[in-house]
């Protein structure tokens, strides 16, 4: 399906025909179920009712649903924010002794999470940059359990060979996970191999920094099932017994949700949807307006990097991959932290934040902001120089945002 065809989709499916038309708000931590009878159905799954918000609250299960549409999954688990989305779907796979392969620049957060974080509870992780397909096959052992790639390398703005690295998942039997935060719509991981969808609803597909979230997008386990049905995803074999291709789902809200408690609030979810109905416009005015601002501040004189010039040594695979553009973000390198400070400084459209994907054009300098804790080693992986600046395109006029940079000289 075209992104162009979500204009329709996306609005049909928020809206309602009758009653309330924009989506409302259930705003309730517990729901009586009637009588014990039901009360059993309900947590055994029988039964399609609210059982506890921590859970699965009404509100959040039709962002989830509309989510899952819009990726072609099977089911969604909408959580509190975007690395609550990463922690569920990697905790609903992973334990003690196993391991993980990332590919990509990586988000300090995420780069954190998996380094620190997993480590410490027994997981280890192999860090490769997007084009060390060979390293990347290597490392896949018995103990293997997730590829995890970004869509786009944030902020090192170099993209994967997607086909690929799924190509190398599925020889291997490994669950490929995506995290799509900076390009929904534009890439549909799921339809090119991918097992799990990741994403910080936060960012574009809100798009106005009103709601903090996330959401995980699980494909179906199919029938005649090549991954999930062997030994090395053994504790999915109830969960597929019981809930057929659903069982990713299931087992990321019994495993991860249940336990450890990213829910989304109802209220959060409603704000979502609202920005989601206009995602696609928001996504094809700016992936127009960042390459005319990147082309225009090239010419200018700006160090800029993006997959859109002909000269980023990604640039075939931005034409191959992505429908619409990858997303808000480009770079500028000014040589230095002072320098970028001065630049930043100067300029009056950005807002100087560390989110991304809103309605407003942000930027931020990064060394001394989300990467000042990062060894150097780790900042050199990551693509983050000292004078690095990363901009998130708003959805302003594109010509006065480079009569700003460029007044900002």
């Amino acid at each position: 399906m075209s992104y162009k065809e979500y204009f329709t989709k996306l609005v049909q499916e928020i809206g309602e025909k009758e009653g309330a038309v924009s989506p409302s708000i259930v705003n309730s931590a517990s729901f009586g179920y009637g009588d014990s009878k039901t009360a059993e159905a309900i947590f055994a799954g029988s039964a399609k009712k609210p059982l506890y918000a921590r859970v699965g609250n009404p509100t959040t299960a039709k962002l989830e649903r509309v989510i899952a549409s819009m990726d072609g999954g099977v089911g969604a688990i909408a959580t509190a924010s975007g690395m609550g989305a990463i922690t569920l779907a990697c905790t609903s796979l992973l334990a003690a002794g196993d391991e993980v392969v990332c590919v990509g620049g990586l988000f300090g957060g995420t780069y954190s999470f998996f380094s620190e974080t997993m480590s410490r509870f027994g997981i280890h992780t192999h860090f490769f940059d997007v084009d060390e397909l060979e390293g990347i096959e290597a490392a896949i052992n018995d103990k293997t359990k997730i590829i995890f790639l970004e869509s786009v390398g944030n902020p090192n703005m170099r993209l994967a060979d997607f086909d690929a690295i799924a190509k190398i998942a599925s020889q291997s039997g490994v669950a490929l996970m995506v995290d799509n935060t900076i390009t929904p719509l534009s890439l549909r991981p799921l339809e090119r191999g991918a097992d799990i969808v990741v994403y910080s609803t936060t960012k574009i597909i809100s798009g106005n920094a009103s709601a903090l979230g996330g959401c995980v997008v699980f494909r179906a386990v199919g029938e005649k099932e090549e991954k999930f049905k062997t030994n090395r995803y053994a504790f999915l074999e109830k969960f597929i017994e019981k809930m057929g291709e659903n069982a990713l789902v299931a087992n990321g809200k019994k495993r991860s949700l249940r336990d450890f408690g990213m829910s989304a609030s109802a209220y959060n979810s409603q704000l979502t949807m609202l920005g989601l109905e206009t995602l696609p416009l928001r996504l094809e005015r700016v992936a127009k307006s960042v390459e005319q601002i990147v082309e225009a501040l090239r010419v200018a004189g700006l160090n800029v990097n993006h997959p859109s010039m002909p000269d980023h040594p990604h640039h075939a695979r931005y034409k191959q991959y992505f429908e619409i553009g990858c997303g808000t973000l480009f770079t500028i390198e000014m040589g230095s932290k002072e320098a970028a400070f001065e630049f930043l400084d100067r300029t009056k459209l950005p807002v100087i934040t560390a989110n991304i994907g809103d309605s407003r054009t942000l930027a931020l300098h990064m060394a001394s902001t989300i990467y000042r804790d990062f060894t150097k080693e780790e900042r050199e992986f990551l693509g983050i120089s000292e004078g690095l600046i990363r901009v998130s395109v708003g959805l302003e006029n594109p010509q006065e945002i480079i009569d700003d940079f460029i007044g900002a000289l």
